[in-house]
């Protein structure tokens, strides 16, 4: 994976050689990529552990690849196999059945943008996993009623992409932010 690092992340670019940097296809002047070596790992990891883990990129601090596990979305297992294994390895309990119930709000958002995309824009969800698992986080509070509700009246699946473009646009969106 290429690391997003942003301008302002004066410390990390510090860290970094000049050379392991590029520009950001697409995105303001200042935003870098830092690629991965010929074995497709972090180019900062040094025996398997982060080099520069107290300044590391804020990509790197954000991601969890628990998400996976809690969403349901699959990452790609012959790129990300280390990832992937991990994945399979979470297991999760529940404090309570109101925490249960929210993962399986979690899931049904995920599956539901999965399966119904063409019900959205073009290019409105993300192409990525780890972005498209962002999202549901996002908005997986829309599927604790009727998606998942037995009780509730069912909505139809373009009801529910209406509610979900709606929450996209309420949310902030870090990146999005960052760009304007």
């Amino acid at each position: 994976m290429f690391i997003h690092i942003r301008p302002d992340e004066t410390k990390t670019l510090r860290r970094i050689p000049r050379a392991l940097l590029f520009p950001a296809p697409g995105l303001p002047r200042g935003h870098v990529l830092m690629g991965y070596d010929d074995q497709g790992k972090c180019p900062m990891l040094i025996h398997e552990q982060c080099s520069i883990y107290e300044d590391r990129p804020q990509t790197c601090r954000d991601y969890d690849c628990r998400i996976f596990a809690a969403t349901g979305i699959d990452v790609d297992a012959q790129t990300q196999a280390e990832i992937a294994q991990r994945v399979k390895e979470w297991t999760f309990t529940y404090l309570s059945e109101e925490s249960r119930y929210e993962r399986t709000a979690v899931k049904a958002a995920a599956a539901f943008l999965q399966d119904n995309r063409d019900l959205f824009p073009q290019g409105i969800l993300p192409g990525y996993p780890v972005q498209l698992a962002a999202l549901t986080v996002r908005i997986y509070t829309l599927f604790l009623g009727g998606q998942v509700n037995e009780n509730a009246p069912p909505r139809t699946d373009a009801a529910i992409a209406e509610a979900i473009l709606t929450r996209m646009r309420e949310l902030p969106n870090r990146q999005s932010d960052e760009l304007t």
